[in-house]
């Protein structure tokens, strides 16, 4: 069989299981990264398996989401991954250094090795051919261990570029148009790769901005060739030794194909509240705006900002509009400085933020009320900005540049008529003393603050499982509406009891309490439960809450793998009518729960209205044993 890239890095790194589509399989990981939202757990629960150094050959730790410190909180707990993370072997990335995927790229990607990560965004790297997968926390850390990484082994799907990005499309297009056909859940089980003449022709940057908000499809991962663009990348970041060429076979095989004409693509925005929403900006032109962000892990290369630089240079942002930009990285910050682009964002009127995420994940730059929001990002999620009116619509950098300065949402197209054509450097400015290496931290004492609590840990599955349903959901329930993330919430991170408190509150304010008062129970979903992000207390404070079982239509790929990591039964319903039936309050039993679990199908009776539901769980026989013991690290202390 001729064989995808994807499937050739897979092959290259299995430990077991059999190269199906639909079977486990285990591969082993070379890097890991995690960031701070995230990280805290991670390294927590590193800590509980009793390994002393990490065996990967290189693991990051980033500190870039939640950098504003009102308090001790933040600071306390970066003081612990930084203590933590040089204590074992991880390099370090010190806040202000930037957004841990637009820094893992310039500084640490390496094509062909696999990379797993504490953040649903870590397929940005398959931007320069690597295998980059997000995944919840507790998989990060056994992977630092040098354990395996098991996931069901995914369908390939090739998406062929014809043509060329022309009239100002741009790569945010391409991958928006991607989500226009597949949608947010029409990814999941399947790595994306790219290929054709018009996957050749863009950069680096481009094809990381593809890769990272495929995440947005539910993808495992998406990846591009390494090729000599990759090489040029590599070498402008003096890491020429790094780089490797990779490509698929010649007539690979592929489980399905979509074919995209760039000569046709025009400039798209991904309308609230979902990046599959997508409609054509010139459908869109009456639209006035109150805010325009530019930057976050998606858009915020050192390519997009010299665009956007070029745009707004000797112009004057509309005075209804405020206009934030954050640069991905010190690296794109010191170079914008250094050429006077810079001078050109800050003289237009823009808001210069720091080199984090910022405004994508809430932290800063709330719109004001029924506020229309254009952002870069890559999710516009309800309520995600920080103000729950807002109305929030994704675009490109280009698309973004224009439309703050004529205080509409406008397309570049109309607009500039052309692509704005930017040369990459030959070389970039680097510096990376904002990344501490561990091999010069000898002995280093372990920082623990008063706000880093004890994480739960489930107890083994009991043979009888009972609750009422305490909470029934719609479609699409993301991570953001099981566990917040905001800038009030995120300090918090490392404090799962008080994170208890705002469970699933955007839903129904009163299911903290409620389920508290219950002593747990059960959670009812319909399709693609815990989009979104990979943050595991979107798991772990249900776990709090004792949350025996959600039962869905579906689930999102990460939040299903947390959701049985945590030993928290994820079953899906056989018959949607049972859904439809099922409502809040119902009673529900599992009998024989240990049997039924071993089984695959699990029969769980609705007392209230004298019903059997069946439900299967669709799992390997590893996540079987998983769920039985309580979730992995009870299965990594056992074994």
């Amino acid at each position: 069989m001729k064989k995808s890239l994807a499937y050739k890095i897979i092959e290259a790194h299995l430990v077991e299981g059999k190269m199906q589509a639909g079977e486990e399989i285990s591969i082993k990981i070379d890097q890991t990264l995690t960031q701070d939202s995230t990280g805290t757990m991670a390294y927590l629960q590193f800590e509980a398996m009793g390994i002393d150094k990490v065996k990967t050959k290189r693991s990051v730790a980033y500190i870039d989401h939640n950098t504003l410190q009102t308090g001790f909180e933040n600071a306390d707990d970066h003081a612990y991954i930084i203590s933590t993370a040089l204590s074992h072997g991880v390099y370090v990335s010190k806040p202000g250094n930037g957004i841990c995927h637009q820094i893992h790229l310039e500084r640490f990607g390496i094509p062909g090795m696999t990379l797993l990560g504490s953040d649903s965004h870590t397929p940005t790297n398959g931007g320069i051919g690597m295998l980059a997968i997000g995944a919840g926390g507790l998989d990060v850390a056994v992977a630092m261990g040098g354990g395996a990484y098991h996931l069901i082994m995914p369908k390939i799907v090739n998406v062929e570029l014809k043509g060329k990005l022309t009239g100002s499309t741009a790569a945010k297009d391409i991958i928006l148009e991607v989500l226009r056909i597949m949608s947010v859940k029409g990814g999941v089980g399947k790595v994306i790769e790219y290929s054709g003449e018009g996957a050749a022709s863009l950069s680096v940057p481009e094809r990381a901005t593809i890769t990272n908000m495929g995440a947005e499809l539910g993808a495992t991962t998406s990846i591009f060739p390494s090729d000599e663009i990759t090489k040029r990348f590599l070498t402008s970041q003096g890491r020429a030794k790094d780089f490797t060429e990779l490509k698929a076979d010649d007539g690979a095989y592929y489980d399905e194909k979509i074919v995209i004409d760039l000569n046709n693509l025009e400039p798209l925005a991904a309308c609230p509240h979902s990046p599959d929403n997508v409609k054509k900006v010139s459908e869109l032109s009456d639209l006035k705006v109150d805010q325009v962000c530019i930057g976050s892990c998606t858009n915020s290369s050192y390519l997009d900002m010299m665009r956007v630089a070029a745009i707004l240079k000797g112009k004057t942002v509309n005075p209804s509009v405020s206009l934030a930009i954050s640069p991905g990285s010190k690296q794109v910050l010191s170079m914008l400085a250094k050429n006077g682009a810079l001078y050109d964002l800050i003289a237009s009127g823009a808001r210069i933020l720091e080199c984090a995420c910022g405004p994508c994940i809430g932290m800063g730059q709330s719109p004001k009320t029924d506020a229309v929001s254009v952002r870069t990002f890559n999710r516009n999620f309800f309520g995600r900005s920080g103000t729950k009116s807002a109305q929030v619509y994704l675009v490109s950098a280009e698309t973004a540049a224009v439309t703050a300065l004529t205080g509409k949402l406008t397309s570049p197209k109309d607009y500039l008529g052309k692509t704005i054509e930017i040369d990459m450097p030959e070389v970039f400015e680097i510096n990376d003393n904002l990344i501490l290496k561990p091999e010069d931290y000898k002995d280093i004492q372990i920082v623990r603050g008063p706000n880093i609590k004890p994480f739960p840990i489930n107890t083994k599955l009991p043979e009888k499982v009972s609750g009422k349903v305490l909470l029934k959901m719609a479609d699409n329930i993301t991570t953001d509406h099981i566990m917040p993330s905001d800038s009030k919430l995120l300090p918090f991170r490392s404090n799962i009891p008080h994170l208890s408190d705002y469970c699933l509150s955007p839903v129904d304010s009163e299911f903290p309490k409620r389920a508290k008062e219950q002593g747990g129970g059960f959670l009812v979903a319909g399709t693609n439960y815990g989009q979104g992000s990979s943050r595991e207390h979107a798991a772990l404070v249900p776990l709090y809450l004792k949350i025996k079982g959600v039962l869905a239509l579906s689930f999102a790929r990460i939040h299903r793998d947390n959701l049985i990591n945590n030993g928290i039964l994820p079953l899906e319903f056989m018959d949607e009518k049972d859904y439809q039936d099922l409502e809040q309050n119902d009673e529900l039993i599992i009998e024989n729960a240990v049997e039924q679990v071993k089984n695959g199908i699990v029969e769980v009776k609705n007392v209230t209205k004298n019903k059997i539901i069946k439900t299967s769980l669709n799992i390997s026989k590893r996540s079987v044993n998983m769920l039985i013991e309580g979730g992995l690290l009870n299965s990594v202390k056992n074994a």
